[in-house]
């Protein structure tokens, strides 16, 4: 590379690190929830990606919040313990023995992988399931599913306690009933309702796609509530991009300020929303 190449690009590294000083300003002391999913669970070098822009999130003044998934992990080890699921409506229904199998994956070895990730970027990590401080107290969500809960009551204490000592929470989407039941809960509706709790600035729903398409396949970079529900009722959001409009719906009435719904699988997704003009996917406000 000619010096003068050098310098150039080592101009193009400044302006993008001067340029990002509002944002830096803006998002200092903010609460930002992600949920953790898809693409940067699945290698080794997407995990690393995201640990380090977690660390680096929380250098500036950011209080990052983790709650991930791992279904293609749970699905594995199931297979593998030859534990057969039905299903109900397309949806699997948890049993006792299907329950202490995603406890197991999700608070094991899924959490602790990515604890492991963020600790070894220099951050300060502890993994955690909504059992932990009743954290997510749970009821049932439909009698014929099982052990699938939805969160009803919340402690963001908790986190907010682990905030003040700079330690990044990572949870795990398992809650507890009223009666000691232990409960699968659904990673992004886990997210919507500890973002809600904490009323966060920000929850981003990392994705394996861009994020909210139109009718012409294009991504839409920001939408209103009202715009959702009409996106909705005419097809246009349909599929699995359903549960998570209804996520990010459900949060922003909860108190949440703006989600955003975007592409896990691009390299420093979460940097590129917070800190540049442009973003990175869509963004959902009230």
């Amino acid at each position: 590379m000619k010096k003068q190449d050098m310098n150039r690009d080592w101009i193009a590294t400044a302006q993008t690190l001067s340029s990002a000083l509002p944002y830096l300003q803006r998002y200092e002391g903010a609460t930002v929830v992600i949920k953790l999913g898809g693409h940067a669970m699945g290698s080794d070098a997407g995990m690393d990606s995201f640990a380090r822009d977690v660390v680096l999130m929380q250098q500036v003044g950011v209080n990052p919040v983790i709650v991930h998934g791992g279904g293609p992990m749970i699905n594995a080890m199931l297979e593998r313990l030859d534990i057969q699921s039905e299903f109900v409506n397309g949806k699997r229904v948890t049993d006792a023995a299907t329950v202490e199998v995603v406890e197991m994956v999700l608070s094991g070895r899924v959490n602790k992988r990515i604890v492991q990730a963020i600790n070894a970027q220099g951050g300060k990590a502890v993994g955690l399931s909504g059992k932990d401080a009743n954290l997510m107290v749970c009821d049932q969500t439909d009698p014929d599913l099982g052990f699938v809960g939805t969160p009803s009551e919340m402690n963001p204490e908790f986190l907010r306690g682990l905030a003040r000592d700079n330690v990044i929470p990572v949870i795990a989407p398992i809650g507890t009933g009223r009666d000691g039941e232990t409960f699968n809960v659904n990673g992004d509706t886990a997210a919507g309702a500890i973002a809600a709790s904490l009323k966060a600035d920000r929850l981003l729903l990392l994705t394996d796609v861009a994020g909210v398409k139109d009718g012409t396949g294009q991504v839409v970079t920001e939408l209103s509530a009202a715009q959702i529900r009409a996106m909705t009722v005419d097809g246009t959001i349909a599929g699995g991009m359903i549960p998570k409009t209804e996520t990010a719906l459900d949060a922003i009435e909860g108190g949440v300020r703006a989600v955003v719904i975007l592409d896990g699988r691009a390299p420093n997704a979460c940097l590129l929303e917070l800190y540049t003009e442009h973003g990175a996917g869509s963004l959902i406000r009230g």
